[in-house]
């Protein structure tokens, strides 16, 4: 079970709370709960009722949002640190997308109600949010901005250096990392034909760049991959 210590260092590394000082923390942590989740299990679907955000202790999860042919497309993946539903601390729309679990997971809850009553008690930690939300708006447009105009290549190579960068920021070292992911899922992410992810990750392997297994790929030179990112 998490301390109220822990909960404000993982509240720390949140660029949402990132502009939040000491005893602004506490307060949020002081109403955080900490959660539980299984491996494959859905912690909320696009549609339900948004009243809860969620940050991940360790394992990770995906948010997956139905296409109009009726396919299921991965938008993102969240691993220790990160934060998902937090639209949820300022109104209580409807989900935009499903989560699910990838690997057990332990996160921390945040009832959205909650939220906005600390907001209302402390202006200033609602002032600091809105400003944290909006850098992360502006982050994401000019991601899909530049996702526009990549080619298959690139956007691949995004992603498996997306994920490179999260296993890198769990532990893992510089060189031969460990991702567990597969063709399937990188083409989700990046929005392409699995046959176009599947045909670019061969090159990358016949150059000695990765090496592909089943459900997992080591990414041996990630400065090398970086050269495909444009």
């Amino acid at each position: 079970m998490a301390s109220a210590e822990d909960i404000v260092a993982l509240l720390r590394q949140v660029p949402v709370f990132e502009a939040l000082g000491p005893d602004d923390l506490r307060r949020v942590a002081d109403v955080a709960v900490p959660r539980r989740f299984p491996a494959g299990q859905v912690i909320f679907r696009e549609g339900d009722a948004s009243d809860t955000c969620y940050v991940v202790r360790t394992g990770h999860t995906r948010a997956l949002r139905e296409n109009t042919d009726g396919r299921m497309i991965a938008l993102a993946h969240f691993g220790p640190g990160d934060i998902f539903g937090e639209l949820a601390m300022f109104d209580d729309e409807l989900r935009s997308a499903t989560i699910e679990t990838l690997d057990n997971v332990e996160a921390i809850a945040i009832a959205g109600s909650d939220m906005r009553r600390l907001m209302r008690q402390h202006a200033e930690i609602g002032v600091k949010l809105v400003i944290a939300l909006g850098r992360r708006l502006r982050e994401a447009n000019e991601r899909l901005a530049r996702q526009s105009f990549q080619t298959v290549q690139s956007r691949v190579a995004g992603v498996l250096g997306g994920l490179v960068k999260q296993a890198r920021d769990e532990g893992a070292g510089a060189r031969d990392v460990l991702v567990q992911v597969t063709q399937a899922k990188i083409a989700e992410l990046a929005g392409s034909s699995r046959e176009s992810a599947s045909r670019f990750l061969a090159v990358l392997e016949r150059a000695g760049i990765i090496t592909q297994g089943r459900g997992r790929i080591t990414v041996h030179d990630p400065e090398a991959l970086e050269r495909y990112i444009f």
